[in-house]
């Protein structure tokens, strides 16, 4: 029973060394792609419309930050694409 435990627990460490491992590729792999296309002079951020709930958060001034915020967690942006899609919007009022 005792290494049973001991099994099920290098299991579980193993399984979230990989999945922290994933998650870490995936993430320098969409960074190289976001670089790859500006170097083309692709806008990332391109085709991800704000929601109306960024919005209505990007007109009141003080809270920006939350709709950036926001914005990462609707689409998946880096912090720098979010800002500038963010203060696009709010330029654009």
């Amino acid at each position: 029973m005792d290494w049973t435990l001991w099994a099920v627990g290098a299991l579980l460490l193993l399984a979230l060394a990989s999945w922290l491992d994933t998650k870490a590729r995936v993430s320098r792999i969409e960074r190289n792609l976001n670089a790859l296309l500006r170097h083309h002079g692709v806008d990332p951020t391109q085709g991800l419309p704000l929601s109306d709930r960024v919005k209505q958060l990007a007109s009141d001034s003080a809270r920006k930050i939350e709709a950036i915020k926001v914005y990462r967690e609707e689409t998946g942006a880096g912090l720098a694409e979010a800002k500038e899609a963010v203060e696009a919007y709010i330029h654009s009022q």
